[in-house]
């Protein structure tokens, strides 16, 4: 019966370590060179998390181009007002690290999820689609 446990926990290890490394592998393969230019971002999606009212809304989109050529940056645009991101002017090298800025205008009090659209000349996806979300506390009610 020792035996038998024992051998059903080493299978779910090696389970959990073969899952482990082909997660590893997806992460790798996500970077992988493309002909043209390339735009991967580090995270397209920023928590907040829970944050006080009028606190800092500024943020970063990390990405590199993974392609072959510059990557030129047209446009991006936040889905309202409330959210106004900033794009690198000149374009970004094969291999560099570029920064899209966003900020949030934290004066609105409740849950948000926002998005930013860039619009680029990477291949296979001219447009990309980035999230923001989190929560603006109210201030505090003073006795």
């Amino acid at each position: 019966m020792k035996k038998i446990i024992l051998f059903a926990m080493l299978a779910v290890a090696g389970i959990t370590a073969s899952n482990a490394q082909s997660t590893k592998k997806a992460t790798t393969t996500k970077a992988a060179k493309v002909q043209g230019a390339g735009m991967v971002f580090e995270n397209e999606t920023i928590d907040y998390g829970t944050i006080a009212h009028n606190a800092d809304g500024n943020r970063q989109f990390v990405f590199v181009n993974n392609g072959t050529k510059p990557l030129i940056i047209t446009n991006a645009t936040g889905s309202c007002g409330c959210t106004v991101p900033t794009t690198p002017k000149e374009p970004i090298a094969p291999g560099a690290k570029g920064v899209i800025g966003v900020k949030y205008a934290t004066d609105r009090v409740g849950a948000f999820t926002k998005t930013v659209t860039v619009t680029s000349n990477a291949e296979g996806q001219p447009t990309k689609t980035l999230t923001i979300k989190g929560t603006v506390l109210p201030d505090p009610v003073k006795s």
